[in-house]
Parts: structure tokens; C-alpha cells; sequence
């Protein structure tokens, strides 16, 4: 059953994905010049694209076919790497990062809990073995050198008599604490007769005593009742969790259990596809290769006669490198082979013909038309200024989707699989394309062949020799190859080319420059949409980037590109990352849940960990030599630069000098430059301080620059909620949630974790049964606590407002404002002038 809703759900999607693309061509071809339709219309493809892309990510992970999900594989990373490039399209449209669509999402009728774009399953399902071989590894080696060891406190030794004296301390206190308890009782039992001595007298009528207790127990039990319904309400308008809120439900535990077995089924079905490819290959060698090996020689063969008939000569046999045979008859019958054949011949002599012409009446008249040229190329340029019209780039990405399009069409979209419940491969689909394959590895040796039975031929009937003039031709390209390559630039020196990569991976282990990963999910790192980002900018406030904002652009720039090798390439490259923000905001936490998400590998190169390591200039080298071989060999890779600031300070401390902090600032831009597409390696670099760096430099260095800011009122909530339920903490009434993320504005992420878990100790968490947590109990905790104020804030506005992209928002935002001004002048004086 829930392959079929999964086929429907990939028929649904690839349907909405037909429509869009179509969408798509027709707006490609209308230049526009408005900015902001333009703006929308950017917007409305990225998240009708995000749409897709959650469902297309999710049948991916569920259906088991090992055929559909080779063509679903392929669409999704066509999505995903369209995605990317949306993206970029609108980062130079509107010049920032952030992009805020709460009126498109209106018009579409979609939250904004469905912008998030989802991290595919896949990046760290198809490489797990190798990941746990490798954290395996990384901890043999760690606990080898002693890095790995873990914590233990050991208790202090301690004399006889003092172990006595804690015992007896202890067990007095025990017995003193029930004698209380037993005294208390006592004094009740006396206060009770006392009471009754006094009321001795006067006895209460039993009916007046039952009325007395009946509204009593009324009283309680409505007071109980109106609480639950209230509780009830606060439940079902979503203001509070359901009691079973943090408990996993029997429908939850069976899902698991279904997805676990679905991932066996995968498996299960992958292997035997895999093993049909071979299988079925063998036998259709054994079957239909020698039939295919005589219809391919009796095709030439007549290729042969019907060119002597035609030209009076033998034809010559197409190179290897050029195809060979395939080149003649590629879905070609012999009838329009030899059309072509005389079509070729006679176009020949034209151009002959032709270029005598062109060459006597071309040497005169260059200086003319040069400088022609040079007048309507400057014109141009000038028309090209006045008229302005946006129009979108070329993308490397629609053409795949197209692709995986069509072949859906032709394959999927209507077939019968009623013979196929189980999802397991199609073998006709496999013999397709093994008859493909089979004939072109038949077809090299028929080559063979052919080229010496034609030699026999041409020396038999002509008595002519082979003239080699395509094979001089041949070699005079490839010596031409050879010297551009030369131009191409020198290769890196391989400085370790006698070692291992293992070897290479020990030493970094051991130094401390290959770091091990902590366990941290993106979705770990909680916060809330921005719901007035769009409202702020029409009033010309730049809003602060919400959390959720923060994390998608991670999303984006950093795992997509190192999950999918197909994306990495063609995707706009982004080589490196910085995160700037205050202390606490979580920037650490982001670097780490990159390399989780995707499985790679982590190297420290921050200015205090490379501290006296690899000294001197050739050691510095050798270092860079070695984590950029490694990184490059055990890819994805991510670079980690740890306040980033002090490699590019504008003056170093005096403290810091001896340390030398600025070692990797010539070697960085060096670095870059070598970084290719198919190098799934990024440079992080995280920074609390980014005014103490030179500017220049520092942006050079990082492409992408994204601002962490401190939590917003709506992230504060999330954060308080979410961060107490996972440390153990129950939400009650008694614990005003809104009140604490009021007090708190200021403080970032880390400090509000810091005390929850100061807080919510063993002991106290024994006590909220019957002693909930107030808010109270948090806030002074939060006293010793410096928040983020104002001024820092604004400090590192200005400080984004300084960089290259920076500059430009600003720039864009007064030329936009200036245009307004003046559109309001032309209409105030239209307006004067009809009066």
C-alpha cells in the first residue's frame, strides 16, 4: 500500500515539476526590467522549487524500485543544484542574503514552516559504512595518543576516622529528620483532642456537617474540572503540548520499524539489480552476440560496395578515437549513409570554391572593417547602458531536469506494473541497455576486423596503398593539445608522494589539526521565521536575519554542495563561508553540524591550534600540503578557521606576537585559487570580533558572508520551551514561558543553555513533582550574565555594511529611493499642471 501512495507521490510531483519547467522556458525568453515582478517571479520559482524538491527528497527515501530511483535521483539533484542557482540569481538582484517572501506566501497559501529546505537522507545513507570506518579510525588513533581518553573523577582518599564521622553525620541527620517527623504527629494528635474538648459541648447537627461537606467537595471538584477543560482548550488552540507530548507513541515506534525495514528492502533490491546488470549482459552475450557481430559486418560490408559504385574508390575507415563504425551508421539506414556521403563531397568543393574568394577580397578590406567595428561595438555598448533589461542566466541545471523529464515520460509515465508488486528492477529495461553496450564492445572488435578486410579489399581490387594523411592530421592536433596544456600553468609538487594517505591522516590526527566532529543536527539549532521582514523593508528598515534565516543559507552554501558531487560542480561554487556574530550565538555549533549532516571530515587551522606546529616557512607548507591532500582524498572536507580575525588583524597584539597568528593570511587567497568544482572542500571561518581584521583582505578571502544575530523574541520562546523539555524539565503553568523570553532579550543561545542546565540539576528534577519550576529560579541565574547590547549590535551592522556586498545594498537601496523621489515629483507636477 505504501508503494503505491509513494508512486502517486512521484507522478504528483514530477507532474507539478513538467508545469513548472515549462513555466520557466517561457520567462526565460521575456526580458523584463522591472526589479521587484522580477523579484517575485525569482521568488515564486524558488519555492515552488523547495516544494518539490521535500517531496521529490522524501519519495526518494521511500520507494524501493532500484530503477525509479537511479531517474528520481537524478531529477532531485537537478532540483536541488536549480535551487542554488534561484538563489544566487536573487542574492544579485537584491543585493543581500536574506530574502523575505511572507506576501508570496500568502499568495500561495503555504507557512512558512514549508520554505525549510530539507537536508536529503541520502548524503549520509550511501556513505555510511565508510563513515563509521572512518570514526573508527579517528578514535583508535585519538585513544592511542592519549586525545581521546575519557573523563573520570576519582574519589578522594580519605582517612578512617573522617569516612566514619560522614557516616555517623549522615545517619544521625537520618534519624534526627524522622524523630521531627514523628514529634510533628504528635502535636497534631494534641492539637486535634484539644479541639475536640473545647467542641465537646456544643455537638453540630449531622445534616448541617453533610451540607458542609457536600460543598466542599463540590467546590473541589469543579475547581478540578474547570482546570482540566481549560487545560483542554490551551491543547487544542495549539498554546500548550499535550500530556503525551514528550512521550513516543505506539504509531511513531511502528513507523521506525517500517522505515528500518524499507532500508533493507532498498538494500536488498539494490544488490540484485546490480547482479541482474551482470547476469543478464552474460546472457544476452551468449544469445544474441554472434548475431549482432554478423549484422554488424554484413552493414559495412555494403557500406564498402555501394561507396565503390558510387565514387569508384574504397571509402577510409573512420578512426577509433573518432567513433569508428558508430560514426557512419549512428541511427542511420545504408541508403541515407551514402546521401550523406555525396552531400559531403559536394559541400567540399564549395568551400574550396568559396574560401579562394573570400581570401583575395578579405586582405584589403580588414583595416575597414576593423575600424567599423570598434564605432558599432561602442555604440552598442551606449544602447546597451540606456536600456537596461534584466534578464536570467544560463542555467547547467534545467537541461538535466529536462532530461530526467523526458525519461520519465517515456518510461514511467504510463506503464503497467501490475505484474511488479514487490518493486523489484525491470529485466527488459536492463537488457535495453545492455544490448547498447554489448553492441558497442562488439562493434570495436567487428572494427578490427573491417579495417583489415578493407586494407585486403583496397590492395585486391585497386592495387592501391592507404594514404595516411588524417592520421598526420591526427598527430599535428595532438602536438597542438600537448602545448596548450604546457600554457596551462605548472602542476602542484607533491611533497609527500612516498607516504600514504593513511599515514597522512595519522600525522594530522596526532597534531591536532584533524579534529573529531560533535554530534549535532541542523535542526539542533532552534529558532523562528522573521514574520515582518517583508513589512520592515517596504518602510526601508533593514530587519536583523532571523535564526531559521541564518540556518537555511547553511543549508545552501555549505551542505547541498558538500552532500552532492553533482551539485558541487555545477552549482555556483562557493569555495568558503564566514560567520560573524556575537559570542554565543551558536557559530561553533553551525561548522559542526555541517560535517554532520554530510559525513566529512574536520581540520582545525585556526591561528591558536597551528601555534608552533610545522614552524618555519617550508613547515608551514608542509602543513597546508598535507590537510588539503587529505582533505581532497577523503572529500567532502570542511577547513575550520576559528576567530578567523586574528589571521587577518590589523595590528597584532603584543601578547599574541609570538604565537604568530597571521601565518595563513598569504596562503589563503593561494588556496582558494587551486580549489576546483570537483573539490568538495569548505572553508568555515567564525569570528566575534571581524572590525579588528583588515577588510579587504578578509573579504577576499571569504565569498559568502553571513551574520549570526542574537534570537529574536520568537526564537528566545522556541528556544526556552525546547531546550527545558530536552534537559528533563516539565512546562507548567507556574512557569511563564512568555515572561522569560521578555527578561532575556539581549542574550544569545549559549547563555540561555548555559542556564537551563545550571538550573535543572539531578536534584531539582527529582522536586518538580511536587515543586515546579518558576521563572523566577532562571533569572537569577541570568544576573552574572553580560548581554548583547544594542551597540554591539549595531557595530556589526555597520561593520556588514563596510563589505563588498554590503556596499552594494546600500548603494541599490538609495538609487531605488532617489527613482521614488522623482517618480513622486513628475506626478506632483502633472498634477499642477491639470489643475
Amino acid at each position: 500500500m505504501s508503494n503505491l501512495m509513494y508512486n502517486k507521490m512521484w507522478h504528483q510531483t514530477q507532474e507539478a515539476l513538467n508545469s513548472l519547467l515549462d513555466k520557466e522556458f517561457q520567462k526565460m525568453s521575456e526580458p523584463q526590467a522591472n526589479k521587484v515582478l522580477v523579484f517575485q517571479m525569482l521568488a515564486t520559482f524558488y519555492i515552488n522549487y523547495v516544494q518539490i524538491f521535500r517531496n521529490m527528497e522524501n519519495v526518494y527515501d521511500q520507494i524501493v524500485h532500484p530503477q525509479k530511483r537511479m531517474l528520481i535521483r537524478k531529477v532531485l539533484d537537478g532540483v536541488m543544484g536549480r535551487i542554488l542557482e534561484l538563489k544566487n540569481e536573487m542574492v544579485e538582484l537584491e543585493m543581500t542574503e536574506f530574502h523575505y517572501f511572507d506576501d508570496i506566501l500568502q499568495d500561495l497559501k503555504l507557512s512558512p514552516q514549508q520554505l525549510d529546505v530539507p537536508i536529503p537522507r541520502y548524503f549520509l545513507k550511501e556513505r555510511l559504512e565508510v563513515i563509521k570506518g572512518r570514526e573508527k579510525i579517528l578514535a583508535r588513533i585519538l585513544t592511542k595518543c592519549g586525545l581521546n581518553l575519557p573523563v573520570k573523577y576519582a574519589a578522594k582518599s580519605i582517612a578512617l576516622e573522617e569516612a566514619v564521622k560522614l557516616i555517623q553525620i549522615a545517619e544521625r541527620a537520618r534519624q534526627g529528620r524522622l524523630r521531627a517527623l514523628f514529634m510533628k504527629q504528635i502535636f497534631l494528635q494534641e492539637c486535634r483532642a484539644k479541639e475536640m474538648k473545647l467542641l465537646g459541648q456544643r455537638l453540630l447537627d449531622t445534616k448541617l456537617a453533610a451540607l458542609q461537606i457536600q460543598k466542599v467537595w463540590r467546590g473541589f471538584h469543579q475547581c478540578k474540572k474547570t482546570v482540566k477543560e481549560r487545560e483542554e482548550e490551551m491543547v487544542f488552540l495549539g498554546m500548550k503540548p499535550s500530556p503525551l507530548f514528550n512521550e513516543v507513541s505506539d504509531a511513531i515506534v511502528q513507523s521506525k520499524q517500517v522505515t528500518n525495514l524499507r532500508d533493507e528492502v532498498q538494500l536488498k533490491h539494490e544488490q540484485d539489480y546490480q547482479e541482474a546488470l551482470v547476469n543478464i549482459k552474460e546472457d544476452l552475450k551468449m544469445l544474441e552476440g554472434p548475431d549482432i557481430k554478423e549484422h554488424l559486418q554484413d552493414q559495412i560490408r555494403q557500406w564498402f560496395i555501394e561507396c565503390r559504385n558510387l565514387t569508384g574508390t574504397f571509402p577510409d575507415y573512420p578512426n577509433e578515437e573518432d567513433g569508428g563504425s558508430a560514426l557512419i551508421f549512428s541511427n542511420k539506414t545504408p541508403e541515407q549513409v551514402m546521401e550523406d556521403i555525396i552531400a559531403t563531397q559536394e559541400e567540399e568543393e564549395k568551400l574550396k570554391k568559396k574560401k579562394k574568394k573570400e581570401d583575395k577580397e578579405n586582405k584589403g578590406k580588414k583595416g575597414k572593417k576593423e575600424k567599423k567595428e570598434k564605432k558599432v561595438s561602442l555604440k552598442e555598448k551606449a544602447m546597451k547602458d540606456e536600456d537596461e533589461e534584466w534578464k536570467m542566466s544560463p542555467s547547467l541545471f534545467l537541461q538535466l531536469m529536462e532530461e530526467g523529464n523526458s525519461l520519465y515520460k517515456d518510461m514511467w509515465l504510463n506503464k503497467d506494473e501490475s505484474w511488479n508488486f514487490p518493486q523489484d528492477y525491470d529485466p527488459e529495461l536492463i537488457k535495453e541497455e545492455k544490448r547498447k553496450e554489448l553492441e558497442m564492445e562488439i562493434r570495436v572488435q567487428v572494427d578490427e576486423l573491417m579495417r583489415q578486410e578493407l586494407k585486403n579489399l583496397k590492395l585486391a581490387v585497386n592495387r592501391e596503398m592507404e594514404i595516411p594523411p588524417r592520421q598526420k592530421k591526427g598527430k599535428k592536433k595532438n602536438k597542438g593539445g600537448k602545448g596548450r596544456r604546457g600554457k596551462r600553468g605548472k602542476k602542484e609538487k607533491d611533497l609527500t608522494a612516498d607516504r600514504t594517505i593513511e599515514s597522512l591522516y595519522q600525522e594530522l590526527v596526532e597534531e591536532g589539526l584533524l579534529i573529531q566532529a560533535l554530534k549535532v543536527k541542523l535542526s539542533d539549532y532552534i529558532g523562528e521565521y522573521s514574520y515582518l521582514g517583508t513589512t520592515l523593508r517596504q518602510v526601508a528598515i533593514e530587519p536583523m536575519p532571523s535564526l531559521l534565516d541564518v540556518r537555511q543559507l547553511i543549508t545552501l552554501y555549505g551542505i547541498l554542495p558538500l552532500g552532492s558531487a553533482e551539485v558541487h560542480e555545477r552549482a555556483p561554487l562557493v569555495k568558503s563561508l564566514l560567520l560573524a556574530g556575537p559570542s554565543g550565538v551558536g557559530k561553533k555549533m553551525l561548522v559542526h553540524a555541517i560535517c554532520t549532516e554530510t559525513g566529512a571530515n574536520l581540520f582545525n587551522l585556526s591561528a591558536s591550534n597551528i601555534a608552533g606546529k610545522y614552524p618555519g616557512k617550508t613547515g608551514l607548507q608542509m602543513m597546508i600540503h598535507l590537510v588539503f591532500k587529505v582533505a581532497r582524498q577523503l572529500q567532502p572536507s570542511v577547513v575550520w578557521i576559528q576567530d578567523t580575525e586574528k589571521t587577518f588583524y590589523k595590528k597584532v597584539p603584543q601578547a599574541e606576537k609570538r604565537f604568530e597568528p597571521k601565518r595563513l593570511k598569504r596562503y589563503l587567497p593561494k588556496l582558494l585559487k587551486l580549489l576546483k568544482p570537483d573539490d568538495r572542500i569548505l572553508i568555515v571561518g567564525t569570528t566575534h570580533r571581524p572590525f579588528d581584521a583588515e577588510l579587504q583582505p578578509f573579504c577576499r578571502v571569504y565569498q559568502k558572508i553571513i551574520l549570526v544575530p542574537r534570537p529574536d523574541y520568537a526564537s528566545r520562546y522556541v528556544l526556552w520551551k525546547e531546550i527545558i523539555l530536552r534537559n528533563g524539565g516539565e512546562l507548567t503553568n507556574s512557569l511563564n514561558i512568555s515572561c522569560l523570553s521578555k527578561v532575556t532579550d539581549g542574550f544569545t543561545q549559549g547563555q540561555i543553555v548555559q542556564v537551563i542546565k545550571d538550573v535543572l540539576t539531578e536534584r531539582r528534577l527529582r522536586q518538580q513533582a511536587h515543586k515546579p519550576l518558576t521563572a523566577i529560579e532562571f533569572i537569577t541565574m541570568m544576573t552574572n550574565m553580560n548581554p548583547v547590547y544594542r551597540e554591539e549590535e549595531e557595530s556589526f551592522k555597520n561593520w556588514y555594511a563596510k563589505t563588498p556586498l554590503g556596499k552594494k545594498r546600500v548603494l541599490s537601496l538609495t538609487v531605488g529611493n532617489k527613482e521614488k523621489e522623482k517618480d513622486k515629483g513628475k506626478k506632483g507636477k502633472r498634477g499642477k499642471k491639470k489643475k
